[in-house]
């Protein structure tokens, strides 16, 4: 938790609960579905809750707004940002029903009430739309933004100081040259461990594509 709080500060009493608690009901549940490689636990803050949070550190969500996590898997990005953004309401969407049973039942033992589920996949989303789309290594970027595109809805700011426009964020690693040209996308990009001065960090990236 220490590494969560050496970035961010200002985490009220409930916001600190919840952070605090995710281990331990990670720990248990992994045990009964794995959701989190179980190497990676002994690193929980720090590769998933922080990783996750490389997006607090660029976009604003505000009061009233829509997120969606496309192929949340065990809930991240989408858990740690609804600590982080209490009046923003994600959706959290996974075609594998049993990941969205942890994040249901993660999301109620620390109290989140930003927190809704649906088990489909998000092509098949017709009825609803959101101010952002946000992912973590779920598919390549080209498939993510056909996906997310119609989804998204126009003319609202992510970030007001820097008038980012409504659109697609998402973390991925590695060489991203060649997905991002096959994409056609020209999203921003930013080095996440220039965020975070972590070599884990290193190779992954921050990337955002605006709807225009």
């Amino acid at each position: 938790m220490e590494i969560i709080t050496q970035y961010f500060a200002e985490f009220n009493n409930i916001q600190q609960q919840q952070f605090e608690a995710l281990k331990d009901l990670y720990t248990d549940w992994n045990s009964k579905i794995n959701v989190i490689s179980r190497k990676d636990m002994d690193h929980f803050y720090e590769h998933h809750v922080l990783h996750s949070l490389a997006i607090a550190t660029r976009f604003e969500f505000t009061q009233g707004m829509e997120v969606m996590d496309l192929g949340c898997g065990g809930g991240f990005p989408g858990i740690p940002l609804a600590i982080f953004f209490p009046d923003t309401q994600f959706h959290l969407v996974d075609s594998i029903n049993k990941k969205l049973k942890v994040v249901s039942e993660i999301a109620s033992a620390i109290g989140l009430k930003n927190i809704t589920t649906q088990h489909t996949r998000a092509e098949e989303i017709r009825d609803r739309k959101f101010d952002a789309v946000v992912s973590r290594a779920v598919a390549p970027l080209q498939d993510l933004w056909r996906w997310s595109k119609p989804l998204i809805r126009k003319n609202k700011s992510l970030n007001p100081e820097q008038s980012l426009p409504n659109g697609l964020i998402c973390l991925k690693g590695g060489d991203l040259a060649k997905e991002i040209s096959e994409s056609g996308c020209k999203p921003m990009v930013w080095e996440i461990d220039k965020i975070f001065d972590d070599p884990f960090f290193t190779e992954k990236y921050l990337l955002y594509v605006p709807l225009k």
